[in-house]
């Protein structure tokens, strides 16, 4: 099987062996230690201009299944120690080589994923190339910036998913990037989602006459959302609103806070959060590289913090009736047990319902 190599920016070469397509590709590398659930994150669109490498070291063991996608895949190459090219599940349509050849993102196995990841946990997140020869020059990996993100993937149109059941609530849905799952779990409830582009004026969302306003996941630096950001401010306090990871920033932001890019960010199924309220403390799923600053936060309260290394992870501001989570309460693949954030979520349109009336 052919040569590839992982050359990171500071000039360190990883030999492995080629899958998926046939061309170089530089992206930021990151590592996700999540031991399932590797369709979610070949799909997870908040991996956008990413080079994704798994810390479980055999992937593509239950193949690719269409039905679990959450999203398009942007990522722009994929790292693993083995993978499995005869997957074996009921469900398997096709394997990760044939996955990742259909999308053009190129892969490289078999190398020390467990050494590169010590990198990336000593020095910080750097980019890095995939590629078939080591290039003489890597001035254009060290360049290499993920820009642009949000505006690359939302949706260029509004969509309509209806509610499963009654519908009881309205739900505009601000697509930084969305997983599919969040959209079901909004259904689940009664809510009839729609939705809409990143760069939806505060003005074409009220006209609407939602009951409430979710804000989704998604990729990038949330400071470069300059826009994205005034059009939450002009909404902030007319409607409930919910705001998941990058739209967990994207709202801090509106809201006067400030927000940092992490060392190495966290990504995986296994990240500990603590309530601040009661001190109880639940297992996450995540994908980011950026935090909200807590001691940015003036005009809310910090709801959750991180039990590894305290950093935000959720924020409440009563007067406005919105709040936020860092993590993934939908948590396709991973821990399901802070699900009841989307029914708080569903109480607080109906409160607001019920004080109109």
């Amino acid at each position: 099987m052919k040569k590839r190599y992982l050359v990171l920016a500071d000039g360190t070469v990883f030999e492995g062996r080629a899958f998926g397509a046939d061309r170089a590709s530089i992206g930021e590398l990151v590592f996700t230690t999540g031991m399932v659930g590797y369709i979610a994150t070949l799909t997870d669109p908040s991996y956008y201009g990413q080079i994704v490498m798994q810390t479980f070291p055999l992937i593509g063991n239950y193949g690719v299944i269409e039905s679990d996608f959450e999203g398009d895949c942007c990522l722009r190459g994929y790292v693993v120690r083995e993978w499995c090219d005869t997957p074996s599940n009921f469900r398997s349509q096709y394997d990760l080589d044939t996955f990742l050849k259909n999308k053009n993102v190129p892969g490289v196995w078999g190398l020390d994923t467990r050494a590169v990841t010590k990198i990336i946990r000593e020095h910080g997140v750097m980019n890095a190339i995939i590629c078939d020869e080591v290039p003489e020059n890597l001035d254009a990996v060290k360049a290499y910036a993920v820009r642009g993100a949000v505006e690359a993937i939302t949706v260029k149109s509004p969509r309509r998913y209806a509610a499963q059941g009654e519908k009881r609530h309205t739900v505009a849905l601000i697509d930084y990037g969305a997983k599919h799952h969040i959209v079901s779990e909004l259904q689940k409830r009664g809510c009839e989602v729609i939705e809409l582009p990143a760069g939806t004026s505060a003005g074409d969302i009220l006209a609407l006459d939602p009951d409430g306003v979710m804000l989704s996941n998604g990729p990038g630096d949330p400071a470069e959302n300059v826009e994205c950001v005034a059009q939450l401010r002009a909404l902030l306090g007319r409607l409930p609103m919910f705001g998941i990871c990058l739209g967990h920033q994207l709202l801090a932001l509106a809201a006067g806070g400030e927000t940092t890019k992490l060392k190495y960010g966290h990504r995986g199924a296994n990240q500990p959060v603590r309530e601040t309220a009661n001190g109880q403390t639940y297992i996450t799923s995540q994908n980011h590289g950026y935090a909200v600053v807590s001691d940015s936060i003036t005009n809310g309260r910090v709801s959750f913090a991180n039990a590894n290394d305290g950093t935000c992870e959720g924020v409440d501001y009563p007067e406005l009736r919105a709040f936020s989570v860092q993590f993934h309460p939908e948590a396709c693949a991973g821990p399901r047990d802070t699900m009841f954030l989307f029914d708080r979520f569903v109480s607080l349109m109906e409160e607001d319902r019920h004080a109109a009336e």
